[in-house]
């Protein structure tokens, strides 16, 4: 059990422990700009005791947020802002961690709570949405325009763009948002990307969005900084992405100088049909790391400190990513040493005199 909580280190950086909070969407942000709100919530959970903390999915470009209520990284006015929170993180002993996305043919909705809907321009929408393909993902969404090969290469040098900014922002991982049906998703997947040029049809072109992307954001992040991918290991769908091919592209990810594949699954297509259960993605980042010979990240129904240990524990994943439990309980990985009797752990000064003691 005690191997949740060993030190992991990646390039020139050490995590104090395996578990991360994951990227979660807060839509909280007013015009991209981080506010209290993201610090409060994403400095609780350092103090809470997590080795990384990845912040929500952070748009590259305008037309890339998934709300007008989404993180923003396109400009460098947004920088002093998250400046704050690394700085809290890092003060805290918690390694910060940044998503950077586009959501292609899922942009300009609505927050979640207000329901699933197309926010037109003079609501403050986007004018174009952009995707792989002109395929929308559902009546629900926006007719996407098919990207041309010139906003395919300006969308990468936003990536590249975001990533410098990224570095003076103070963090110090990065992950490449490649799953759950956005953008570098769509070209992925055969069910979204229809296309007949070098981006579409087989592997190879599907994939070539992706990796032009990692070798942007890797020619400016520095050397001793991690880079991590998230992907879907499946679409849970017939005919979609699956899990063979997301190995073989982890194996070339390998090569181009990404460190760990986050591993999630779905989100490209409303007719999924998942098996969902406690650790129910945690068997694909197992596969990945054997077969691919990478480090790789689990996420997905892990709501318990023995759950979590033993991901880690068994070799199965790396890292363990916390999303819902960690919503619940900023202080998880406080209260799974606790839970499991690790005595290494070591508390925030400030809330010592509440310690258990065994």
């Amino acid at each position: 059990m005690a191997a949740l909580f060993s030190p992991l280190q990646i390039r020139g950086v050490t995590f104090r422990n395996r578990i991360t909070v994951s990227p979660m969407c807060e839509y909280s942000a007013e015009n991209g700009f981080a506010n209290d709100w993201h610090l409060v919530h994403l400095g609780s959970r350092a103090v809470g005791g997590a080795g990384l903390i990845i912040t929500e999915a952070v748009a590259v470009s305008r037309e890339g947020r998934i709300s007008p209520s989404d993180l923003g990284l396109w400009d460098d006015a947004y920088i002093p802002g998250l400046k704050r929170i690394t700085d809290f993180l890092s003060a805290q002993g918690a390694v910060p961690g940044i998503q950077l996305a586009h959501a292609g043919r899922k942009s300009s909705t609505d927050v979640p709570w207000k329901g699933i809907r197309l926010i037109p321009p003079d609501q403050g929408g986007w004018k174009e949405i952009y995707a792989p393909s002109a395929i929308a993902f559902s009546e629900k969404y926006g007719q996407p325009i098919a990207l041309s090969k010139e906003e395919i290469t300006r969308i990468i040098h936003d990536f590249k763009a975001a990533a410098k900014r990224s570095l003076e922002a103070g963090f110090k991982v990065i992950e490449v948002h490649g799953a759950h049906g956005y953008l570098v998703h769509q070209f992925l997947s055969p069910l979204s990307n229809h296309r007949t040029d070098e981006y579409g049809g087989g592997f190879d072109n599907r994939i070539r969005f992706m990796l032009e992307i990692v070798d942007a954001v890797r020619e400016v992040w520095p050397a001793e900084y991690p880079l991590f991918v998230r992907i879907s290991a499946t679409d849970w769908a017939e005919g979609g992405w699956n899990l063979e091919e997301s190995t073989s592209l982890a194996r070339i990810l390998k090569d181009r100088g990404v460190d760990l594949i986050d591993t999630s699954s779905g989100g490209l297509t409303p007719h999924q049909k998942i098996t969902v259960g406690p650790l129910y993605q945690t068997p694909f980042a197992a596969h990945i790391r054997k077969e691919a010979g990478i480090l790789t990240g689990a996420v997905g129904l892990i709501t318990t400190p023995e759950q979590a240990a033993s991901v880690i524990a068994d070799e199965q994943a790396d890292l363990v990513l916390i999303a819902r439990a960690s919503l619940r309980d900023p202080y998880f990985p406080m209260h799974a040493a606790d839970a499991l009797g690790e005595e290494s752990f070591e508390w925030p000064v400030q809330y010592e005199r509440a310690k258990v003691k065994h």
